[in-house]
Formats: C-alpha cells, sequence, structure tokens
C-alpha cells in the first residue's frame, strides 16, 4: 500500500528540528569523537566499564543528559520522548558530522523495545534507564550447541521453584557474554507442549552463582563470542518478562529487532572498510575509465544497485512506520543485508588479489588486513540472528504465504 504523505507543517517542524539539532551537535561533540573509531574506542558501558577517553565520556554524558542515546524512548526511562522523524534526523546529523555513537549496547538495539512492549513497570523502571546510563551491559541468550536453526528445540530449562527459577543448561555464540552483567534468555518452563508454547523469557543476573562463560576462537581471530553455562542458577520469579510459558512471542518481536540490526551492519565499523569501487580504481587496470575486467565490472555494478535498492527499501520501511503500517522488510533485510555484506566482501577480495590474502605483516596495509577479517567475519553474519537459509523459509510462509511442503 502507499503510504501517506508527511505533512508540510510537519516537514517544517523537522526543518527547524534539523537546524536545531546540527548545531547541538557542532557545539558538543568533541572533535575526537568526529575521527573513526578502533575497537578500542567502542564504548558498552557496565559494571566494569571503562571510558576509551575523557572526550569520550563526555560525549556520551551529553548525548545521555539530552536525551538522545535513545531519542525514541519516553523520557520517563531516560530517553528524549521524540518521534521517529526526529530520531531519524539525529541519526542522519551525527552521520553527517562523523560523530560516534557514544553508546554500544544490545540493550538499547533489542532488549529495550522488548521491555517496552512486553515488560512491567518495574521491569521498565529497573532496567531501561540502566540501560541508556551505561549501567549495565547486556548479553543475548538464545542459541545452544543442539538448537542452532531450529531455535524453538531449545532445552535449556527454568524450573519452578516456588519464589524462583532454578535454571540449567548452556548457551552458545552469547556476544561479549564474558564483558556482560545481565543475558536476556530463553528457557524451557514446559516440556510437555508444542515447543514454540513451552518457552519463557527471562533476565539474569551474570553474577549469581551458577553462570560461568567460556570465550570461542573465531575464524577472524576474535574471540566476542562465548558459550554461557547455567548450573542450578536461581532467577527470582519477577525476572520473568511476559507470561509463563509465552516467551516464544517476546522472542520473535526481539528478533525484528535483531534482524534490523543486522541488515544494518558495516555502517560503522571499527576497521578499516574498503568502498569495492573505489577499491577496483586503485587496484585494477583501467582503460578508457572502465575496468578491464569485464566480469568484475559487472559485479561491481550489480553490487551498487544492489546498495542502492537496499537503501530505498529502507527509507520505504521508515515511512511505512511513520504511517503506522506492520512493515514485512525486517525479514526481508536480515537476508538481503548480510548477504550483500559476503559479497562485498568476496568483491573486495577479488579486486585485492593476493593484497587480500594478508593476516598479518608489513607487506599490507590495515585497510587490506582488515578486509580479510572481514570476509571471515561476513560468513558468520549469514547465520547469526537467523541462517539466510531459515530466512528464506520465514520469507516463504510468513511472506509469500506459499505452501508447506
Amino acid at each position: 500500500p502507499m503510504t501517506a504523505p508527511i505533512r508540510r507543517d510537519v516537514l517544517q517542524d523537522l526543518d527547524q528540528f534539523r537546524t536545531e539539532v546540527r548545531q547541538w551537535l557542532e557545539d558538543n561533540c568533541p572533535a575526537s569523537q568526529r575521527q573513526p573509531m578502533t575497537a578500542e574506542d567502542q564504548y558498552y558501558g557496565g559494571r566494569n566499564a571503562n571510558y576509551p577517553s575523557a572526550d569520550a565520556q563526555l560525549w556520551f554524558e551529553r548525548m545521555r543528559d539530552k536525551g538522545w542515546i535513545c531519542p525514541e524512548w519516553p523520557a520517563a526511562y531516560g530517553g528524549g520522548g521524540l518521534s521517529a522523524e526526529q530520531a531519524k534526523v539525529i541519526k542522519e546529523e551525527m552521520k553527517a558530522l562523523k560523530a560516534r555513537t557514544p553508546l554500544f549496547s544490545l540493550g538499547i538495539w533489542m532488549l529495550g523495545p522488548a521491555l517496552l512492549e512486553f515488560g512491567n513497570e518495574d521491569q521498565k523502571q529497573q532496567h531501561l534507564r540502566a540501560i541508556i546510563n551505561g549501567e549495565i551491559r547486556w548479553c543475548q541468550g538464545y542459541s545452544e550447541p543442539g538448537s542452532g536453526s531450529d531455535l524453538a528445540s531449545l532445552q535449556c530449562k527454568a524450573e519452578d521453584q516456588g519464589d524462583h527459577f532454578l535454571v540449567n543448561g548452556s548457551k552458545i555464540w552469547t556476544t561479549g557474554a564474558d564483558k556482560s552483567d545481565w543475558i536476556f534468555c530463553l528457557v524451557r518452563t514446559n516440556p510437555d507442549v508444542k515447543k514454540q508454547e513451552g518457552i519463557s523469557f527471562l533476565l539474569i543476573d551474570m553474577d549469581d552463582p551458577g553462570v560461568t562463560t567460556t570465550p570461542i576462537e573465531l575464524i577472524s581471530g576474535e574471540s566476542e563470542f562465548c558459550q554461557t553455562f547455567f548450573d542450578n542458577v536461581k532467577v527470582p520469579k519477577e525476572n520473568l518478562v511476559g507470561e509463563l510459558n509465552q516467551g516464544w512471542s517476546v522472542a520473535k518481536a526481539l528478533l525484528v529487532h535483531e534482524r534490523k540490526l543486522m541488515s544494518e551492519l558495516g555502517g560503522e565499523s571499527p576497521r578499516e572498510v574498503l568502498v569495492p569501487s573505489h577499491a577496483a580504481r586503485e587496484y585494477l587496470e583501467m582503460e578508457d575509465g572502465r575496468l578491464t575486467d569485464a566480469q568484475l565490472r559487472s559485479d561491481l555494478v550489480d553490487y551498487d544497485m544492489q546498495m542502492h535498492a537496499l537503501g530505498l527499501t529502507h527509507f520505504r520501511t521508515f515511512e511505512e512506520k511513520l504511517a503506522g503500517l506492520r512493515s514485512a522488510a525486517p525479514l526481508v533485510m536480515k537476508y538481503v543485508g548480510t548477504e550483500a555484506e559476503k559479497t562485498k566482501s568476496e568483491l573486495l577480495l577479488a579486486i585485492l588479489g593476493s593484497q587480500g590474502l594478508g593476516w598479518e605483516g608489513d607487506g599490507f596495509s590495515q585497510a587490506e588486513l582488515d578486509t580479510l577479517r572481514l570476509w571471515a567475519m561476513s560468513k558468520a553474519m549469514t547465520i547469526a540472528g537467523g541462517t539466510s537459509e531459515i530466512q528464506l523459509n520465514v520469507i516463504a510462509k510468513s511472506i509469500l504465504k506459499l505452501p508447506q511442503s
């Protein structure tokens, strides 16, 4: 369906708001926070977190006090209480100024929206402001060693013990679990019903006795993923989000936010990210302003067209949100976005040739070294948050309404 156009008076108000945002950012964002980020520059908050620099702390505190860490969240929980249109303006102006993201947080990107929809008032008061203030770092406990693509088959169990649940089992691919304070977790609370109907959504303090983590080394040379173990962990009943055995509804809503996040990855990478068309001009032979390799030329055109279409679809999704329409785009965009990142990485390796094969050493630039590691990580991105194969099944069933075999 066509989306309703934004009224002229609203556009005028947004123009005025944009001017004010641009001036505020110019006045308040330190010069050092307008530079490309390294992994060490990213601030995740948490009980044991240290600011990367005094300027990083200043920038975070100014954005927090302004309410722009989460501009769309209600002011009652520390957010800005702004509209989606205003939040989009802030994001655009930050990007134009090259202003760094002041706080990286799964609490912001995933848990917070789920709590706003399904949490009770006590849970919102306890957790949302703590997320915005950077007091608590969250990780996600969904996948298990035997339950990856078929998430609903999870076996980590939570037994009702009256005033608390007793949790036993393990989770895998828990990003940043070794550095996190709390985990939002799917657990089996009823093994005797259809698998989706016996799952609950729990919030667990990682400092609770019986919670341990083990980092997993990745092909990219990093260890941001962990396996998390629960051994007779006592979890208070008030940490149940939503209804008992109704956690699958919470999980599905949260996955929409995760898939949106996955589709937008690469917008602020701590690595030096090459643009394929720019790299081609630097590394490949040109004749009369064109690449001599016809196949690579065709592949680059296909990629650029796909990225343009992705950008237009993101904008259409935003307009649908403003019009109050429920969009199916996030289900599609996770698949398309992560597959596009994989295509980009493979294109860059083809363009760089032998210079794209360096893991370390002086014979390679930092951008060349980062390109290979990003290529390795791009494979994981088509698995995390729902594999590409599962995403295609979801698209076929939920959007295209195709018959099930």
